[in-house]
């Protein structure tokens, strides 16, 4: 694969509902309503207390998962599809309930992982790697992420590994289909009042022929990645702690079509740094952090620059509790973010002042709700108010089996991006003006939980989109805005059964029925997703094996073009070899399927994979 390497200086920064259980329940100590969970609230709160839509995928999961991208370990769980343009490092959109990937906001240890540059910010999911310093993955469905600001897709958040006394670490190397190469390495430990976390991820492919209009050539679109992360903690005092978090991406993906040629190479340099200060005292818990993310993009023809864009989100933030007593609590903060694109011969910023609080209530351990509102004031397009309220009720029955009734109502907003109000200002834009896109939505859901693990869940979701704004593919003049209302309504299903202690039945379901304001489909938007799964641990959990099956029904692409109909059958395995060492493989599209989810793009065929990962 040819690499060119564009002239980057680095950036240093100096700053003084389905929810599948681990790999096997016997893994875990703690009862399924008293694990613990940040994201709906941003504090720590059991399950039992969580009425949000929540799946938690734990490191245990995404080991023996195996896949080296984000988005194809979380496009396994329920009301979660995926679309990819040409394999590895191609472009990579997560819809969450129908909405689009932009509207979906992505986080690393507090850090807003969004591309400033983008035409619609969002994160560069395609970019984003299964590295080994992740420690576990919640997922918020829904608009209910109002203390984030935001959308109506939900909250992706994703937890790194935080060292503590003594060293400990692993590394693993792979190889597999189409001259994949992948090298990842964690060391992480801790003295006295200090702790370290720091990781390396190297994946390299030489990539398949990603067009299917691509009939002579047929050339290989390959891919680099390399990841460091790098997290440290100092307790200063009781009760006070700072935090200093880096994270560098250094992509490349080789593609077709640009000026009808197929030489075709981008380039993404992104850099997120943060610096918090945590404290708590009594009743109070107090964090103060900023926080700096900057991306440059170039684009290569023939290996000539053809187009190149650099962007820098800054944001400073405040997150406070108090507890009342001990079962009423309350959360507030502000956040003030400033965006900042330069492309070439222009310049653009924004930025938005955000207020928000929430009051949570407990009664007799078994009522809970939640009541929130947050103010927003952009400086281009003025002020908005968002609120989410929920409760939940948990009733404890015979033999220890639990019933969870649960129920969400939430609202959200999208100010127009700087690339978007940009390119309709620019030469080749309509001139149009946009306004901000606005969302609403609801849930309501059972959970069914079993003193043996047995696990079932069902939960009917409603969401709306007023004043989505959209691309004009017929004319090409710009951005768009529907004054109507876009929709998307669905049920969501799941069950995992212990057939037996070595054997887990997994499995989810979701049903989404979406609209645009003209009666249409959404594009790319299956109506039937679904994931069955069989988790087997033999030889005293020695070996451990994991066979998926992930289906797809009734999605359209752009120009009403239907999508294929679709089974992928994946299968992996861990085998612990000695004390510190194991094997692992898997093979991806086990009977090589054949399809589409992007009309005229390739999907991978059957693919093999083999590594060795060493603990110490």
């Amino acid at each position: 694969m040819r690499v060119i390497k564009t002239q980057v200086v680095p950036r240093v920064v100096f700053i003084a509902a389905i929810t599948p259980l681990p790999v096997f329940a016997q893994e875990s100590n703690t009862p399924k309503l008293e694990e613990l969970v940040v994201t709906s609230s941003r504090i720590e709160q059991p399950l039992r207390e969580v009425a949000t839509s929540i799946s938690v995928i734990t490191r245990e999961d995404l080991e023996l998962k195996g896949y080296t991208s984000l988005a194809d370990a979380l496009r396994t769980q329920g009301s979660i599809g995926a679309s990819n343009q040409g394999g590895t490092g191609a472009v990579t959109s997560l819809r969450i309930r129908g909405e689009e990937g932009f509207r979906t906001l992505v986080i690393i240890d507090g850090v807003d992982m969004s591309d400033p540059t983008g035409v619609q910010v969002g994160p560069l999911l395609q970019n984003l790697t299964n590295s080994q310093d992740i420690e576990r993955i919640e997922i918020l469905r829904g608009p209910q992420g109002f203390l984030y600001g935001a959308d109506a897709g939900g909250v992706i958040n994703v937890i790194t590994k935080t060292g503590s006394d003594g060293i400990s670490g692993s590394a693993s190397t792979e190889t597999g289909a189409d001259g994949t190469q992948n090298l990842s390495g964690n060391i992480l430990g801790g003295y006295e009042t200090l702790d370290y976390s720091f990781s390396v991820t190297d994946n390299t492919t030489d990539g398949f022929n990603s067009r299917t209009d691509d009939t002579v050539l047929q050339d290989k679109d390959g891919a680099e990645n390399t990841t460091l992360h790098f997290k440290g903690g100092w307790s200063m005092t009781p009760g006070l702690k700072a935090t200093l978090i880096y994270r560098g991406i250094d992509a490349e993906s080789e593609y077709d079509g640009c000026f009808g040629t197929q030489d075709c190479l981008g380039t993404t340099r992104h850099d997120t740094a943060k610096l918090g200060l945590d404290y708590s005292r009594g009743d109070f818990t107090h964090n103060v952090s900023y926080s700096l993310t900057a991306v440059q993009r170039d684009y290569f023809s023939d290996g000539t620059l053809s187009y190149g864009v650099e962007g820098e989100t800054s944001q400073a933030e405040y997150v406070g509790s108090f507890a009342f007593s001990e079962n009423q609590k309350a959360v507030f903060g502000a956040d003030y973010q400033k965006d900042k694109i330069t492309a070439t011969g222009s310049e653009a910023d924004q930025n938005q002042l955000g207020l928000f609080a929430e009051y949570q209530a407990g009664f007799s351990d078994a009522l809970f709700i939640t009541i929130g509102l947050r103010h927003d004031d952009n400086s281009d397009f003025g002020k908005y108010s968002s609120y989410r309220a929920s409760a939940a009720y948990v009733q404890d029955l015979a033999s220890g089996n639990t019933l969870k009734y649960r129920s969400t109502y939430g609202t959200g907003f999208r100010a127009p991006s700087l690339s978007e109000v940009a390119y309709n200002a620019g030469p080749f834009g309509n001139g149009m003006s946009l306004v901000e896109e606005t969302s609403e939505g609801y849930d309501l859901g059972v959970d069914y939980i079993l003193a043996n693990g047995t696990e079932f869940q069902l939960t009917y979701f409603d969401q709306e989109i007023e004043n989505e704004i959209y691309f004009d593919l017929l004319s090409y003049s710009g951005y768009l805005q529907d004054g109507d209302t876009s929709t998307s309504s669905g049920v969501e299903t799941a069950v995992e059964y212990p057939l037996s202690d070595q054997i887990r039945f997994i499995a989810n379901y979701t049903y989404n029925k979406t609209e645009q304001s003209t009666g249409d489909i959404r594009v790319r938007r299956p109506k039937h997703m679904m994931n069955f799964g069989l988790n087997l641990a033999l030889l005293d959990d020695r070996l451990r094996l994991l066979a998926n099956l992930r289906a797809a029904r009734d999605a359209i692409d752009n120009g009403y073009i239907p999508l294929d109909d679709y089974e992928v059958v994946d299968l992996s395995a861990n085998y612990h070899l000695v004390q510190g060492l194991e094997a692992f493989g898997r093979i991806e599209n086990l009977t090589d399927e054949d399809y589409e989810e992007v009309t005229g793009y390739n999907t991978r065929g059957r693919s093999f994979y083999a590594g060795i990962r060493y603990r110490f």
